[in-house]
């Protein structure tokens, strides 16, 4: 057989490193992020392209964020699960178990929290942790001025394009006992140089319920926003001057209780309303940040709305929650341990 004759009946090998890095990238763009992350895998070359901090930014921003649930088990830590929704390719994904550090696994005391790509762990005394969610790579942080149980937490970019992490409020605990005296203590830390910042404390009107139980927390325009689930009160704390806004309610009519939260380019409320003779019923508001007026955006179908719970319980409605990621609204029931369904809107 001619060398010409072998050539033409033998498959071609694709030279990926002929496409040249930015060609690569492109190409890995369109990829769902689970079939990214086989990718990189592959070779060190595509490994180092998948792995660039810019082109990490770059993708997140193009595709619609993933929402993460959390199931910790009190009895046995190895049956803690985490579960990963991708809109993308509308399907769920078990991860590591390596996203639950070890030191937290068995302690009452702790708590986790999850906000923009980046999972946070608290415990006695004054410790915290963090890691991205898709990178398992634990770091302890110094000790928090100020330990808390709960509190919110939110990630933001400095004036240098940083990541910083401020948390606000929280339940202090004393002996196992709650501490009713608790500062409502503000912290931001610098991971470059692991330190915390003290800032000026909650507003005081947040003191009957100042943890992530009972208040919802948004990061909109270099401001972070503080709502009370259930007494409706919101304040905002600028990011760049470090101080609070007055105390508002915030209370559309009818609404029993509700979550703030940003939203694409939009600061949204959404909760639950009671609306006779049709009962219950999910309504999702927009904000003017400003005037704090609000308009009604959408209605949760009934059917979508009752299908998040497994009984007619009069207070099942309870267990909703609702959270903001990109310009999606994901609402789910807490309650539900094993399906964990949740319903998304865009």
């Amino acid at each position: 057989m001619s060398s010409r004759q072998q050539s033409l009946s033998s498959p071609i090998q694709p030279d990926w490193a002929s496409l040249g890095s930015d060609l690569t990238e492109h190409v890995f763009s369109f990829l769902p992020i689970r079939s990214l992350i086989r990718s990189s895998s592959v070779c060190k070359l595509w490994n180092s392209l998948i792995s660039d901090q810019f082109f990490s930014a770059r993708f997140s921003a193009s595709k619609k964020p993933w929402f993460f649930l959390f199931g910790l088990n009190n009895v046995y830590f190895k049956n803690n699960q985490s579960f990963a929704y991708d809109p993308e390719s509308n399907e769920w994904i078990q991860l590591s178990s390596s996203l639950f550090p070890t030191p937290y696994q068995n302690d009452e005391s702790s708590s986790f929290m999850g906000a923009s790509g980046y999972f946070f762990a608290s415990s006695i005394p004054s410790r915290f942790s963090y890691t991205r969610i898709l990178k398992p790579g634990w770091r302890d942080t110094s000790p928090l001025r100020f330990y808390r149980f709960n509190p919110l937490v939110g990630v933001y970019n400095d004036s240098c394009g940083a990541s910083r992490f401020i948390v606000v409020g929280g339940v202090r605990l004393i002996g196992g006992l709650v501490d009713i005296e608790d500062r409502l203590a503000v912290e931001i830390y610098n991971p470059r140089s692991d330190s915390w910042e003290v800032c000026p404390p909650l507003p005081a009107d947040f003191r009957s319920g100042n943890s992530s139980q009972w208040l919802s927390s948004a990061l909109f325009k270099d401001k972070f926003y503080v709502f009370g689930i259930n007494s409706f009160s919101v304040s905002s704390f600028d990011m760049s001057k470090h101080f609070w806004s007055d105390v508002h309610t915030l209370r559309p009519p009818g609404v029993m209780f509700s979550f703030l939260m940003a939203c694409g380019d939009s600061l949204v409320l959404a909760g639950l309303c009671n609306a006779p003779p049709r009962g219950p019923a999910f309504v999702v508001w927009r904000v003017d940040e400003n005037s704090l007026e609000f308009s009604e955006m959408a209605i949760m179908p009934q059917e979508l709305l009752h299908g998040l719970f497994e009984n007619d319980e009069d207070e099942k409605f309870a267990s909703l929650k609702c959270v903001g990621l990109g310009d999606l609204i994901y609402v789910f029931n807490e309650e539900h341990h094993r399906n964990y369904p949740a319903c998304t809107k865009g």
